[in-house]
């Protein structure tokens, strides 16, 4: 009987340090993450406010992934990827730009939103996938900056 309450008590001690660890697809996203990090991705996760328009609606923090533009007059440009494939604006008038088009082949369905600023290019990512996706997101990210 002795046996069974030391034991009962070494579980209930113990409990939760089984709660510190972290879950399967968290250990992936960081694992992702670090990959980016040793590919020259900066990564933050960023709070979005989406357009009501966009099925399904991504989370509302979602991972924001940047490399900074090298062109003297970078074009400024935001797009949604509002079905597999599909890219609109904000007025939701689908890409026209080959240049773009050809680059937004590569992504995958998982990409939410690709911007570029003045100063940096963003892409925003529900981390879903292998390191081959982030390849092909860094392919991307490094071919439109």
């Amino acid at each position: 009987m002795t046996v069974w309450i030391v034991v009962s008590i070494l579980a209930l001690v113990l409990s939760p340090l089984a709660w510190l660890r972290p879950s399967r697809r968290q250990s992936g996203r960081m694992a992702l993450r670090m990959e980016a990090r040793r590919m020259g991705l900066s990564m933050q996760l960023a709070k979005q406010q989406w357009p009501h328009w966009l099925e399904p609606e991504p989370p509302g923090s979602c991972a924001q992934f940047l490399r900074p533009r090298r062109s003297t007059k970078p074009d400024e440009w935001c797009y949604w990827q509002s079905s597999p494939g599909i890219w609109v604006n904000q007025w939701r008038e689908e890409c026209v730009d080959e240049r773009l088009l050809t680059q937004f082949k590569k992504l995958p369905a998982s990409v939410y939103k690709i911007e570029a600023t003045s100063q940096m290019i963003a892409l925003y990512w529900g981390e879903k996938g292998e390191s081959e996706v982030l390849l092909a997101i860094d392919e991307v990210l490094k071919a439109l900056a």
